[in-house]
């Protein structure tokens, strides 16, 4: 453990007074202290104490390349004494031109147009957006409509939230934006049918998209939004085919195929993009945070040529824009962090190693209260039961007392952060840096092992 500083003042009581905390229930921390992170280094972070935590979340799905990169920090430095600001309203500058044309590089078919955002959130937003006035533009004004899946999250915007599947996220803010339904996602473990038969599954998932189409009529659904893998819920992958056969329904009923690829792009997976590790194009594709790998922040929608040339014709405008978006700063840090994925090969050292995390994972099967271990890539999800055999979730109660009231700080106080969650069935999920390796992998399921023991003696 390193040494306290001395020179930090105790900021527990301040943060509690001023600082509004995101989804946080502020009142717990009226009487206790609240966790402050100092520094980070490669996978690990440091509290006020000198305590060392495995970033076992990358931030928030964030931190790629790791802690404690100084050439993103000094890449941030040298373009903020150059250029500090400007937008990209009618206007361009370099770090923002050579940042969109990597990305149209890297993204798959004719994804060739780069409209800038500040978050994920945002570029969920930008993406419905354009595609109802696309449709517009287009003769076909009745397509407002979209289609998402049950328990995914998309976002906190107003329309991003109503794109997302959680009720108990979107009641304290209704009503929303109107249009947008919901059909069944892509957790096997939970299976209403084929749950034996990955293929039928994911057939059978598809077809709820075409099946919600024509209910609603194929005149008023404007896009299907999906992640390559569901985040809310617990890192649920799509059965196989099913992305082919969406495209295939996306295309017979002419609706945009949206790849909300906020969590995972940027190496999370193991590629740049996830549609290219599932082998499908989208019509748009949404992402963010690792793009800067957390060290700016940045986020974009990146547009097939065919959506955006009705905007680029006549005296067509997509009024539509951020004031931050496509920041010098940090669209000049994510050129250095692309930089160093391509150097040190971090989306090729995800895909050598996602089969020793999973199966570095999978050793917790044996404990009683872990149901299911899923996800892909650097990005997995422990759902916890309380009976093995019949799949039985915990009450309101027991995840109160288990999940919140002791696996999270628990799994905090042993040395892991991660993320304890009950959008949906409660689970754990982790998602390390992609720089990690076994032996950190080793430690995690060290921690887990110990306090899920821990957290069954007390179901």
């Amino acid at each position: 453990m390193t040494a306290p500083n001395p020179d930090l003042p105790d900021l527990s009581r301040s943060a509690y007074d001023h600082l509004w905390m995101h989804f946080t229930r502020m009142s717990d921390y009226q009487d206790a202290p609240v966790p402050t992170i100092v520094r980070g280094e490669g996978a690990f972070i440091y509290d006020q104490r000198g305590k060392r935590y495995i970033d076992g979340l990358s931030g928030l799905f964030v931190v790629q390349a790791g802690h404690g990169r100084h050439e993103l920090a000094e890449t941030a430095y040298k373009q903020a004494q150059e250029l500090a600001f400007f937008p990209i309203w009618s206007y361009a500058h370099p770090n923002a031109v050579e940042l969109a044309e990597r990305l149209a590089g890297y993204a798959p078919g004719d994804l060739n147009k780069v409209f800038f955002t500040t978050g994920g959130g945002e570029a969920v937003e930008t993406a419905w957006k354009l595609a109802k006035q696309y449709h517009k533009l287009t003769g076909n004004p009745g397509k407002y409509k979209v289609i998402s899946r049950a328990v995914a999250y998309h976002g906190t915007p107003q329309g991003a939230l109503s794109i997302t599947g959680l009720p108990a996220l979107k009641a304290p803010f209704e009503p929303l934006v109107p249009g947008a339904r919901k059909v069944p996602n892509t957790n096997i473990y939970r299976a209403p049918i084929h749950g034996d038969d990955p293929e039928a599954f994911g057939r059978w998932a598809a077809d709820q998209i075409e099946q919600e189409i024509l209910f609603e009529g194929a005149e008023t659904v404007a896009a299907v939004f999906l992640e390559p893998v569901q985040n809310a819920g617990g890192c649920f992958p799509p059965p196989p085919g099913y992305f082919q056969r969406v495209r295939e329904i996306c295309d017979r009923y002419d609706v945009l195929l949206v790849s909300d690829e906020v969590i995972c792009a940027f190496g999370r997976l193991g590629t740049m993009f996830a549609c290219d590790k599932f082998d499908y194009v989208p019509d748009m594709i949404t992402c963010a945070k690792g793009m800067t790998s957390g060290y700016s922040p940045i986020g974009a929608c990146i547009i097939s040529d065919r959506l955006a040339e009705p905007f680029y014709s006549g005296d067509n405008t997509f009024l539509h824009g951020y004031t931050f978006a496509g920041h010098p700063v940090s669209a000049a840090v994510a050129l250095t962090n692309l930089d160093i994925f391509e150097r040190e090969g971090l989306n090729q050292h995800v895909l050598d190693h996602e089969a020793g995390f999973r199966a570095t994972l999978d050793r917790l099967r044996d404990l009683p209260i872990v149901g299911d271990v899923r996800g892909n890539g650097f990005f997995y999800g422990i759902e916890l039961v309380k009976d093995k055999a019949t799949k039985e979730t915990f009450t309101d109660e027991e995840t109160e007392r288990v999940l919140y009231g002791f696996l999270s700080k628990e799994l905090f106080d042993n040395g892991l952060y991660c993320r304890a969650d009950d959008r949906g069935d409660p689970v754990v999920q982790l998602a390390p840096p992609l720089i990690s390796e076994p032996p950190l992998f080793d430690e995690i399921e060290s921690i887990l092992r110990g306090v899920l023991q821990d957290a069954w003696a007390k179901l």
